[in-house]
C-alpha cells in the first residue's frame, strides 16, 4: 500500500495497542510506514519520547502557527496539536509511507485543506461501540443518552490505563480524563467520513492484547480487520462498517 494511512478514533480506544500489535505480528505491513510526529502542548506521558512521539512545545508556540502556511493546528479535547505538513512529503521522499495515529481532528484538518488530493489515503477509524449497538440504543424506549453512554464506556478504560500509569491520580488527572471520556461521542461523529470503521472493545490496557502470546477477542478482531485494510483486502464481516453521515445525531 502507497497511500497514507490514517488511524483514528476517540482517546484510549485501543490504537496504540493496536499498532503495537501490528508490528509486532505484521512486521513485513508496518516495516514500511514511518509515523507522523506532532507538536502537542500537553506533558509527555509516561514512557513518551521528544520527537518521536510528539514534539512537546509550549501552548503559545504551538498557537503561533495557526494560519501559517504549511501548518495544519487543530483543537484536540482541550489541547492543541500541529501538523508540518511537508513532513508527509519527507517521508515519501525517503521511500517510506506516512502514518498518523491520534485523534480524528487532524485527519479532518487535512481532509478540509484538500491534502487528501496532493496525498491519497486511506482513513480507519475505530469505535468503541459498533452501528448496530448506536441503532439499538437510540432505539430504546425508556431513552438513553447516548452521550452519557458513550462517555461512562470511554471514561472506564481511561481511569484504567491511568490506573496503570500512575499509583495515585491527581485532580488534574481526573479533570483530563473526564475531558477525553466527553469528547468521545463528538469525535465519533466523524467516523462517516472514514473510508473504514473497525469497531473495537479492548481498549488501552486491557489483558487481551499482551497478557497471552496472541491478541484475543476483540483486539485480535480488530487486528485482522487492520491488517485485512493494509493489504487491501476484501473487508471483514462484520468488522469493517461504512457509518451513515446521521448515524450519530
Amino acid at each position: 500500500m502507497q497511500r497514507f494511512v490514517l488511524l483514528a478514533g476517540p482517546s484510549c480506544v485501543g490504537k496504540g495497542p493496536l499498532v503495537r500489535s501490528m508490528r509486532l505480528f505484521y512486521p513485513d505491513l508496518m516495516a514500511r510506514f514511518q509515523q507522523l510526529v506532532l507538536f502537542n502542548d500537553r506533558p509527555p506521558r509516561p514512557g513518551e519520547e521528544e520527537g518521536v512521539d510528539c514534539y512537546f512545545r509550549p501552548r503559545g508556540e504551538i498557537e503561533a502557527l495557526r494560519g501559517k502556511d504549511g501548518f495544519i493546528v487543530a483543537d484536540v479535547r482541550g489541547e492543541l496539536q500541529a501538523l508540518e505538513v511537508a513532513q508527509i512529503q519527507r517521508i515519501y521522499d525517503a521511500g517510506r509511507i506516512p502514518f498518523f495515529e491520534g485523534n480524528p481532528f487532524v485527519p479532518g484538518r487535512l481532509r478540509e485543506a484538500g491534502l487528501f488530493d496532493t496525498y491519497p489515503a486511506v482513513s480507519i477509524f475505530l469505535s468503541p461501540l459498533t452501528q448496530e449497538e448506536i441503532l439499538y440504543i437510540k432505539s430504546l424506549s425508556i431513552g438513553v443518552d447516548l452521550n452519557k453512554f458513550v462517555s461512562e464506556v470511554q471514561r472506564r478504560k481511561l481511569l484504567h490505563r491511568a490506573a496503570r500509569q500512575k499509583m495515585h491520580l491527581s485532580l488534574r488527572d481526573l479533570e483530563e480524563i473526564e475531558k477525553r471520556c466527553s469528547s468521545a461521542l463528538t469525535e465519533m461523529r466523524e467516523a462517516w467520513k472514514f473510508d473504514h470503521v473497525i469497531p473495537l472493545y479492548d481498549g488501552e490496557g486491557n489483558d487481551n492484547w499482551d497478557a497471552y502470546y496472541y491478541p484475543i477477542g476483540s483486539a485480535r478482531k480488530a487486528m485482522l480487520a487492520f491488517a485485512s485494510v493494509l493489504r487491501g483486502d476484501e473487508p471483514l464481516l462484520g468488522m469493517d462498517e461504512p457509518w451513515s453521515e446521521d448515524l450519530i445525531p
